[in-house]
């Protein structure tokens, strides 16, 4: 028998590509519009995954892009937590 987990897979929406869950982050828009980051992954809300790269991060906001899947104005600030999410685990990773 095969007992190997299948990995769930999510879009990044500023790349493009098609990447494991635990690799991407999870922003969340509730309905009461507001924007957070999601590192459950389970909270209830509309979700949009980043790849935890910076280059990818910078782009979504270069573009607006999160904004335009999330339908609502993102604050520069859930750009920078992110950027300090990702530096924080490049800095516990080695």
């Amino acid at each position: 028998m095969n007992n190997r987990k299948k990995v769930p897979m999510r879009k990044c929406v500023a790349t493009g590509e098609m990447r494991p869950k635990k690799e991407l982050v999870r922003i969340v828009r509730s309905k009461e519009g507001d924007v957070s980051i999601d590192l459950t992954g389970k909270r209830s809300g509309r979700g949009a995954y980043l790849s935890k790269e910076k280059e990818a991060i910078l782009l979504a906001k270069k573009k607006n892009i999160l904004a335009n899947h999330l339908e609502v104005k993102i604050d520069d600030l859930i750009y920078d937590e992110l950027l300090e999410l990702i530096e924080k685990e490049k800095r516990q990773s080695k």
